[in-house]
């Protein structure tokens, strides 16, 4: 693991912290690598269910390194895009927790998660076009799909930040936080989503994330191949049981 990057786990839930605060956590090669680590031991393991990425000191993240894109360092990896995660997001479910800015390639780190929770301090931007760039990391194709047209195209073409609150009111932030909240908050959500079957939750973000690209043609046919293994699942057996029996379900994962 990345020393930029910090893991914990415990109760089913994986935080993934971007540790740069002296660099605002802009991403380098490190970080990329070490998002892309973290990811891929939370997929491994059975026992989490849920991760949440968040930034070190006050700041989700700046975005890219300039001073280590000049060194040559590359802050994404081939087939996982940016940050080692926009690319290729997990398929169980992610969090991003964000204090104050999440700013160009942590804008798009931050869209790359299934569900946000935010300061209400906190801003978001895709500054590309004033410097004459483009932002590719996804976040002119995530936006469209929350946002509504006109305010995604806003945001994209003039380069200037959205706060929070509006964030908020237009659906692309789950849960407003106080100051200096945003993880507790992310913790919250995480464990109501922990607690139900890990099979289960991973399918359903699954289907609900493909839903937007698939025609309904399709839609059918990929939702049954994901659903028919937690159905056959200990775990299906074991939800049912532990409703009859008015006890709490204990989950294995399998």
């Amino acid at each position: 693991m990345s020393d930029s990057v910090r893991t914990e786990f415990g109760d089913g839930i994986a935080v993934i912290t971007i540790d740069r605060p002296e660099a605002r956590n802009a991403v380098d090669t490190s970080v990329a690598e070490g998002i892309a680590a973290a990811i891929d031991e939370f997929e491994s393991r059975s026992d989490l269910v849920i991760a949440i990425l968040t930034g070190a000191g006050g700041t989700f993240c700046a975005g890219m390194d300039l001073k280590a894109f000049t060194r040559g360092e590359k802050p994404s990896l081939p087939g996982r895009g940016f940050g080692g995660l926009t690319e290729a997001p997990p398929q169980k479910p992610l969090i991003a927790a964000v204090e104050g800015w999440a700013l160009a390639g942590g804008c798009e780190l931050a869209l790359s998660a299934d569900l946000i929770v935010a300061s209400r301090e906190a801003k978001f931007g895709l500054p590309e076009v004033k410097r004459g760039l483009v932002a590719a990391a996804g976040g002119l194709l995530r936006l469209p799909k929350t946002l509504p047209y006109q305010l995604a195209m806003e945001i994209a073409l003039t380069g200037d930040p959205l706060t929070a609150e509006k964030a908020h009111s237009h659906g692309l932030i789950n849960t407003l936080t106080e100051p200096g909240g945003a993880l507790d908050g992310a913790k919250e959500l995480a464990a109501r989503v922990a607690a139900n079957g890990p099979l289960a939750v991973r399918a359903t973000k699954q289907i609900v994330s493909g839903a937007v690209r698939w025609t309904d043609a399709e839609a059918f046919t990929a939702q049954a191949d994901l659903v028919r293994p937690v159905f056959e699942s200990a775990d299906a057996q074991e939800g049912a049981r532990a409703f009859a029996e008015k006890r709490a379900p204990v989950w294995r994962g399998e």
